[in-house]
Parts: C-alpha cells; structure tokens; sequence
C-alpha cells in the first residue's frame, strides 16, 4: 500500500476516502448478521446521542439489570454525531470504503479507531479468535478538487455493484451493504448524508441524474480520481 495514504495530515471540513481490509486481506464479515452489527455500530456513532432518555431509562426501577447494562454501555460510547458526516460507503467481504467529512482535524482518527476497535472486539468473541482483525491502521486520502468530489461517491457504489454482478435497474444491495439506495431516494437512513452531492445532478432529466452518472462507463472517470482510489 503507498506510504502516502498511511501519512495522514487531516484539515477541518476536509472530505476524505477512508479504507480498511482485513488482516491477510481475509474476511470481516462472514455473514448477514456481521454486516448488520457494523452498519448498527454506524449507526449509534452518527446519530445523536439522547442523554435525557438514556439517563431516565436508568433511572426506571422496573429496569432489568440487562437493560440497564446496555444503557450504561451506551452513555458511555463515544459519539461522533456533529463531527463525522457519512457521505457515501459500501462494505465488502474483506474490506469497507467510506466517503466522509470532518469537521475537525482529529475527528477521522477518532471515530475510526473507535469503530475498528469495537467491531474486533465482536468479531472476535463470535469466531473465538483473538488478535488483530484489520491489516494495520486504516488508509486515508483527501478529497482535494469538485470532479474527485463526484466521482469518489460512483466509484465507492460500483465497487458493491460488481461485485453482485447485477444491472442498476435490478440492484437492492441486501448482500452487498451500501449508501447507493439513499442516493436513488429509495431508501432513508438519517445517519447517511447524500445530499451535497445531489445537489449536482438532476431528479427530473433521465440523462442528467444520478443513477445515469453512476451507470456510465466513463473511463475519464477513473483518471479523475487516480489520486484518491485506495486499492484493495
């Protein structure tokens, strides 16, 4: 892997494409339940933290133990909502890309070791393995200019859609996790943030949509973003 993406300067607002494979280039996730956990991790790092509700759940007498633990397990997770914003990603059997932006300059470095961290952790206890599960510290290159900005979100959607090997028309992406059914508005997740880029493209022209852009073989495309493709 180049040196460059290991030597990582991060800027306040800065777009970046973050990437991270597992150790031996194996496996992180094996089956459906292992791509739900990490996508769930997501989740509760992105959205915001309801203190309030927490804290009167645990407060509630007719509270199991159980509950409670897990209440307490949340209010004690690091959250990342007003820091980390998720423009794009897909996850891959052996590796994930995210497109994201941060506010500031150390935020990138937090939730991703925040988020490796734990998901080895479950991981771990499920396959009874120990060690490290990710080939070192996760890859990073910054987004440096507008046409890298667009292009980085289709690269990071045709990785999940060839590896399904289906046509954009047919695609639902349940095997393949990615942010590609928020960007076609068949989907809403809250914690994932498309619409910086669609503001450049149209909902109503078919040739100008995002879908289109997507679609296109462009290999201009792949010149574009040379500079920011982290290879698995």
């Amino acid at each position: 892997m180049p040196a460059r993406y290991l030597i990582k300067q991060y800027t306040p607002n800065g777009y970046y494409h973050l990437f991270n494979r597992g150790v031996e280039k194996r496996v992180i996730f094996q089956d459906e339940q292992d791509y739900a956990v990490f996508l769930n991790y997501l989740k509760e790092y992105l959205l915001p933290k309801n203190i309030a509700d927490l804290t009167k759940q645990l407060s509630n007498p007719k509270e199991c133990w159980a509950k409670k633990d897990k209440i307490l397990k949340l209010l004690r997770l690091n959250n990342f909502n007003k820091e980390i914003f998720l423009l794009a990603y897909c996850l891959m059997p052996n590796h994930f890309h995210f497109f994201i932006k941060q506010k500031n300059s150390n935020s990138i470095d937090k939730f991703m070791q925040s988020l490796c961290t734990r998901y080895t952790m479950y991981f771990n206890k499920k396959y009874k393995r120990v060690g490290s599960l990710f080939q070192g510290t996760y890859k990073a290159v910054l987004v440096a200019t507008e046409p890298q900005f667009l292009h980085l979100s289709r690269y990071v959607h045709q990785q999940a859609l060839n590896l399904q090997g289906v046509t954009l028309q047919n695609c639902n992406f349940k095997s393949q996790p990615c942010s590609y059914l928020e960007y076609l508005g068949k989907r809403k997740t809250e914690w994932i943030k498309p619409e910086e880029i669609l503001n450049f493209f149209s909902k109503t022209n078919p040739s100008l949509t995002y879908q289109s852009f997507v679609s296109d073989n462009n290999e201009e495309s792949d010149l574009l973003i040379k500079e920011i493709i982290i290879e698995d």
